[in-house]
């Protein structure tokens, strides 16, 4: 399938490239068949992920996502009907790792990303895509919300300035009372580390939040 991305857009590309490797050489620490699948099916020049990157980028790549379903699988044993909302979803394969069928999924993206993943993956039972952009609060209307609710923000806040962000968690928090968020951030000096790897494989974005306490964020 091929498939024409923005600069943020294929953004995507590396961590689904990474997790699809590291599944590849050890199941074990990570097995996301779904990712292979889709590297498999994509019409997409990943040449550049296989010449910058080295076997411990994956590995990295992999203890990331490892971290982000662990999280997640603690947060379904408690509320195992719970809806999870994922922000900035990209080609993000988790729900298939960690689903114990009764969880809601809603993954959340621009139009042409969602359009890609309703191509390389419809929509399975209990999982909805939304073709909105990250703060259109609209996208907090769950069904469920009485199960439950876990934000999901992998790799996606820290492109946005931090007043943006501020006003996207605030927002959230009024809409979703007693949500729970998940999210990344970088320090100064892992957003310079990002900023180099973005380039070196020809990706025009950079991270604008840099966070060095996380306390900031509850002021």
């Amino acid at each position: 399938m091929s498939v024409e991305l923005s600069s943020l857009e294929k953004t995507m590309t590396v961590p689904l490239w990474h997790r699809a490797q590291a599944s590849k050489a050890h199941p074990e620490i990570l097995n996301d068949m779904k990712a292979i699948e889709l590297i498999n099916r994509l019409d997409y020049d990943f040449s550049i992920c296989e010449q910058r990157f080295v076997v411990e980028d994956s590995f990295r790549s992999a203890a990331r996502a490892r971290q982000f379903d662990d999280k997640l699988r603690a947060y379904i044993s408690i509320h195992p009907n719970a809806s999870i909302m994922n922000l900035g979803a990209g080609l993000d394969t988790a729900f298939y790792r960690v689903d114990n069928g009764f969880i809601e999924w809603y993954d959340l993206d621009l139009p042409n990303v969602i359009a890609l993943h309703k191509e390389l993956l419809p929509e399975p039972d209990r999982v909805k895509y939304i073709a909105k952009p990250l703060f259109d609060m609209s996208c907090a209307d769950i069904d469920r919300a009485d199960n439950g609710i876990f934000i999901l923000a992998k790799g996606i806040l820290w492109f946005f300035e931090e007043a943006d962000i501020k006003r996207l968690l605030s927002s959230l928090a009024d809409a979703l009372p007693g949500a729970e968020l998940l999210c990344e951030a970088c320090s100064k000096l892992g957003a310079s580390i990002v900023n180099e790897s973005l380039k070196s494989v020809d990706m025009d974005v950079k991270v604008k939040w840099e966070l060095e306490d996380a306390r900031v964020i509850t002021q």
